[in-house]
């Protein structure tokens, strides 16, 4: 019989502490330490070495000798996923989709099952759900296909024994806080057992080559509940970023070690369930508002896929001895930041006035190629002087004033121009260094050297034109 010893561990970072304190000294996290038990290894029983994730060799190669592995990637036929991923799935490929509850984790697993049953048998292991639940979403949603199996269950060792018996070329586990290892203590969700039994599936998905969906949950922080092994483990870890109420689903990459982590996927939730978004512009693009003060349209990129993004900004007087300032999709620090440039290049009086800023949508990129957009609208809201409708604003804004070049201009300014607008005010030096196939895109680029040659461009039309 193996001796057992109390531990407290942090439910935020997994440390380990023999008294129970109201806050982790390790991470700081308040009210996380949770009591569990843990085996005591013996001091006479021989030291054995922990089971290895996956199978490796000793042997020692030249590095240019070593044999790369060549992955046929198995697509899953919804194109917005298949690119994120770099092509499809890779045999032995372990995923975690992420998400805050109702987001769309089980509506997207269960359209996914039913497009990879061609590729061989699917168990979907539901531990939150009863099957007649799963099955009535499955018919709603019409994936209903003959190679998809289900089964209701949290206890580990009857998942491992179902995935023996069906030998499943995919296999889903809806969500891996509910399921519990028999062999260890502690309560289903805490960080001893999502760990453990993330091994022990992990373990079994590399030896058998299957596909391996694993769902989580998220804090209220948005990150990743459970312990951070989780990710370290996973090949690729999914996260989707939205507000629960909109219909628009965003889909990130964190990590992804076969493929791109640049990537976004873009959803709408419908009845039918997560529906493909082709035109990014008609959900971040509001056409009614295209005459108003203190709007400004650019266009970012999120990986290699450019995306029409409006930006909106309010400037008001403020009513607190200091003026606030607000930024919603922004770094507000990077903010800050323009304003001062703003206020330094531009002659812009913003010492008592409040300005908040949103980007439009739901976004939050983190392309510095905004900053020009934020500067015309802070400026336009700032003089309740609207910008041109048909005008995109793309460039790097410097302390200095300067705008610098950016990546991808060609591909942005196509974008631009597939979308209708007709001028584009980027910076002068990526101007210059455009190549001349990347000139005929349909838009007019008009090339600015700082902040003010860009607000004598726009406003008073007096630029050089490409």
């Amino acid at each position: 019989m193996p001796k057992l010893k109390a531990v407290y561990r942090c439910q935020e970072c997994g440390r380990d502490t023999p008294k129970w304190a109201g806050q982790c000294s390790d991470c700081g996290a308040w009210n996380t330490l949770i009591e569990e038990a843990i085996e005591v290894p013996s001091m006479t029983a021989g030291r054995s070495a922990p089971r290895p994730l996956t199978d490796f060799s000793s042997e020692i190669v030249a590095l240019k000798d070593a044999a790369a592995d060549h992955q046929d990637r198995i697509p899953v036929g919804i194109d917005e996923l298949d690119r994120m991923l770099g092509g499809g799935f890779v045999d032995g490929q372990v995923l975690l989709l992420a998400g805050p509850p109702g987001i769309g984790k089980s509506t997207l697993m269960m359209q996914v099952a039913d497009r990879l049953a061609h590729a061989g048998t699917v168990l979907y292991v539901t531990g939150e759900e009863s099957p007649g639940q799963v099955s009535g979403r499955a018919k709603r949603l019409g994936t209903v296909a003959d190679g998809v199996f289900l089964v209701a269950e949290t206890n580990l060792s009857k998942i491992l024994e179902a995935v023996e018996k069906k030998n499943p070329k995919v296999l889903v586990l809806d969500s891996i806080q509910t399921v519990f290892h028999p062999e260890l203590g502690g309560s289903p969700g805490s960080v001893g057992q999502v760990r453990e039994c993330a091994a022990e599936l992990l373990r079994s998905t590399k030896k058998a080559g299957r596909i391996l969906f694993i769902l989580g949950h998220v804090t209220k922080e948005g990150n990743v509940a459970g312990p951070k092994v989780l990710e370290h483990i996973v090949d690729t870890v999914l996260q989707f970023d939205a507000d629960a109420s909109r219909t628009l689903r965003i889909l990130r990459t964190s990590k992804n070690r076969f493929g791109p982590t640049s990537e976004i996927g873009l959803f709408e939730m419908r009845e039918e369930g997560l529906v493909e978004v082709g035109d990014a512009a008609s959900h971040f693009i509001d056409d009614a508002n295209a005459q108003a003060a203190g709007r400004a349209v650019t266009v970012a990129m999120e990986g290699t896929r450019p995306i029409l993004t409006e930006v909106q900004a309010l400037v008001t007087p403020t009513r607190y001895p200091l003026p606030r300032r607000m930024a919603t999709g922004l770094d507000l620090n990077r903010v800050q930041v323009l304003l001062a440039a703003l206020e330094k290049h531009c002659d812009v009086r913003l010492e008592s006035r409040d300005v908040y800023l949103n980007v439009a949508g739901g976004l939050r990129p983190r392309d510095p190629a905004l900053d020009l957009a934020v500067c015309m609208a802070v400026l336009s809201s700032a003089q309740n002087v609207s910008l041109p409708s048909d005008w995109v604003f793309i460039g790097e804004v410097g302390l200095l004033g300067g705008l610098g070049r950016i990546a991808s201009l060609d591909a942005r300014l196509r974008e631009a121009g597939r979308a209708g607008f007709k001028r584009a005010l980027v910076p002068g030096s990526a101007l210059r260094s455009l190549p001349k196939s990347g000139r005929k895109t349909g838009i007019t680029a008009v090339g600015a050297a700082d902040l003010n040659a860009a607000v004598a461009a726009c406003l008073d039309g007096v630029s050089k034109e490409n």
